[in-house]
């Protein structure tokens, strides 16, 4: 190895060349001199062997002496000497002459032209000195600001710049670090994240060399690393966004501790990883993404029933095969022989029948038409039997890239979770219409519910559950009230009286309304509270009949469940200690009086929306976008809010206030049994 001294010698003696020779230096530059150092990959230099600068040659003088007579001009194809050979013998004759090469002599002679233009780039870049000098002065003057748009990013790359003597956390001797070489990678290949690698632009390091861009590359590389895992934490997209009724609390990283792991991590990957969701349903869905993306879309397209003109039942097609194949139809075949009277004899004899043809395959008959019907009743279309080309969607499914935007949407509100669900925990699928209740990773129990109707949303939240409550009261929320029980108060001012619903003023002086226990309470016998501002629940219902529907998107907004005794039994049985009763002994304590069991351990409840999800046999299922916040969010990411989406848009408290001072007047008429009209009140609040 040659000596490291004698390399800086030798890049001081090229650089006392360049400075000797100003003419050339100021006509094409240093690459004039010396090869100009290549693009740098992965922080080792790339040698481009280039040829030798032409030598013009000496230049000669005429004396009278030396010159010969002129020749007579001979034309060019004439002029042969009987000892010229053409090029391709004197190149072989020369290959010939030249002795073999010792490999080993000529990588050593590679390796040190490396060496020496590697240090002669360490000379020509800027010192981390002077980018320290750089990267305080463009911190100590708030130029960050430039490079964040989170107010609380900026006291925490100033803070964490300062603690490191401002020195750059990327660099090192003016040449990027392994963690900044496999941040950039990693940010990259952010489609494997389901996020887009353009919304984490990264320095190009190799291209700069004075300390003002070196530090300014160090600060972009900072956002860019800290918006990377912001967006793996808590999502692209900031949840009120998509819609204003979720609260799954704040889990943001803390932007400081951020970039002290990802900047002196041993295993970048590993530490980027740990932003991720830690739960196996999104990991799963993580795997399904690049499996997906590895499919060919061609081929995915020859699956699909092409559109086209509409089948009607006896009509021909050639599509009708396919949809056979696609609903598991078989083409029924007909009888080879038949019984039939004679005519002239009137005796009965046994014929052979004509066995149908290809062509017969191709007539929409019964079975499909009933098939088809079952399709479209599943997908809420007419059930008419007519194959169009919205039944043939429904047949077909999503597209390839249709199920990479799908899974990619589901990621998206897996980060928005915490990230430590509980020990024990209940969760709700709303598009799946389904709750599963977990302990130690293990699913313990599931059954069906019934989940908000589209213009009364079931929320997205996280919250603990605190008590099972049997024989309840359901306290009318105040959405209910609003919408549905004063506007029809104007008309007929016995409505509570009919519905069995009674006036109350509680002890904080507020009035509700409030319908006692009993079979025809709407919350059934049986009540699950985990407090929340939406004011939602689990809950009985006495409509027992909606749970044979596949899509059960009926409620208000809180959910109903299926077996709720069964649901008690379970809950009080991990969440409590000692005897507790089981689901029979549960159906025996219905009546009047309200019966409340504290639990004890408190297990979580998360309410997610859920329309992609990877089953216990590795199948991706998909679901209907019932709220449309699949669509909402492919909305964002198309438009011009997309320079925003992960900035929350502002709250609107004043007119929530207006709105509940606004009922708790009306409701004062109504406890005082005046019956003027009540929808004054709103025409006065929105006028």
């Amino acid at each position: 190895m040659r000596n490291a001294g004698l390399n800086y010698l030798v890049a001081c003696a090229m650089l006392a060349l360049i400075a000797a020779t100003p003419a050339q230096a100021q006509q094409g530059g240093i690459s004039q001199i010396i090869a100009p150092p290549p693009p740098a990959s992965n922080n080792a230099l790339i040698i481009h062997r280039a040829e030798p600068m032409p030598v013009a040659p000496p230049r000669a003088i005429a004396t009278p002496a030396a010159q010969a007579p002129q020749a007579e001009r001979v034309p060019q194809a004439e002029r042969t000497t009987p000892a010229e050979k053409p090029p391709q013998a004197e190149k072989k004759q020369e290959a010939e002459k030249t002795p073999p090469v010792d490999e080993p002599k000529a990588q050593a002679k590679a390796d040190d032209r490396i060496e020496v233009l590697g240090t002669l780039n360490a000379v020509l870049t800027a010192s981390d000195a002077q980018i320290t000098d750089k990267l305080r002065a463009a911190l100590t003057a708030k130029q960050v600001n430039r490079h964040s748009e989170h107010a609380d990013e900026h006291k925490a790359i100033e803070s964490v710049y300062a603690a490191h003597g401002y020195a750059p956390l990327w660099l090192h001797d003016g040449r990027q670090t392994a963690q900044a070489k496999a941040a950039i990678l990693r940010m990259k290949n952010a489609g494997a994240d389901a996020l887009d690698p353009a919304d984490y632009p990264v320095p190009e390091f190799g291209e700069f060399h004075s300390a003002d861009a070196l530090a300014l590359g160090d600060l972009k590389l900072t956002h860019s690393v800290l918006t990377f895992v912001h967006h793996l934490a808590v999502g692209r997209i900031a949840p009120t966004r998509v819609s204003a009724e979720v609260d799954y609390g704040d889990h943001t990283p803390d932007a400081a501790d951020v970039l002290r792991k990802i900047s002196e991590a041993r295993d970048v990957n590993a530490a980027f990883d740990n932003f991720n969701p830690p739960d196996k349903g999104f990991r799963a869905l993580k795997a399904k993404l690049a499996e997906l993306r590895g499919k060919d879309a061609n081929a995915q397209a020859d699956d699909r029933i092409p559109a086209g003109p509409a089948i009607k039942p006896g009509n021909k097609d050639t599509r009708v095969p396919l949809l056979r194949a696609r609903l598991n139809v078989s083409f029924p075949p007909a009888p080879e022989m038949a019984r039939v009277r004679d005519r002239q004899t009137g005796r009965i004899k046994t014929v052979k029948l004509p066995q149908p043809g290809p062509a017969d395959e191709l007539i929409y008959d019964k079975a499909l038409f009933n098939a088809i019907k079952q399709v479209q009743a599943r997908a809420d279309i007419k059930p008419t039997g007519v194959i169009d080309n919205h039944t043939l969607a429904a047949i077909n499914g999503p597209s390839l890239p249709q199920k990479i935007e799908r899974v990619a949407a589901n990621m998206e509100r897996w980060r928005w979770l915490p990230r430590d669900l509980g020990k024990t925990y209940v969760m709700v699928n709303i598009p799946d219409y389904s709750l599963k209740v977990v302990s130690d990773g293990k699913l313990v129990w599931r059954t069906k519910i019934v989940a908000g109707k589209p213009q009364t949303p079931t929320p997205l939240l996280t919250a603990t559950m605190d008590n099972v409550l049997v024989n309840p009261s359901w306290y009318v929320p105040q959405s209910i009230i609003q919408n549905e029980l004063l506007p029809v108060y104007a008309s007929d001012p016995n409505i509570f009286d009919r519905m069995g619903l009674e006036v109350r003023r509680g002890a904080d002086g507020r009035i509700n309304v409030v319908q006692p226990p009993g079979a025809a309470n709407a919350l059934g016998r049986i009540k699950f509270n985990f407090p929340n501002k939406f004011q939602v629940y689990l809950h009985d219902t006495p409509e027992k009949r909606l749970f044979a529907a596949d899509k059960r998107a009926f409620s208000h907004g809180c959910m109903r469940v299926e077996d709720p005794t069964k649901f008690g039994e379970v809950m009080l049985r991990l969440a409590m200690n000692g005897p507790m009763p089981n689901s029979r002994q549960l159906q025996g304590m219905f009546g009047r009086d309200e019966k409340t069991f504290k639990l004890e351990k408190r297990p979580m409840v998360h309410l997610t929306y859920q329309t992609a999800f990877v089953d216990e046999d590795g199948k991706l299922e998909l679901r209907d976008d019932v709220y449309g916040f699949d669509a909402r969010i492919r909305a964002i990411l198309h438009s011009d809010e997309r320079r925003v989406a992960d900035i929350a848009p502002p709250k609107d408290p004043k007119r929530e206030l207006a709105t509940m001072r606004s009922n708790q007047e009306i409701l004062a008429r109504v406890e005082r049994r005046e019956a003027g009209n009540p929808l004054m009140f709103f025409e006065r609040l929105f006028r």
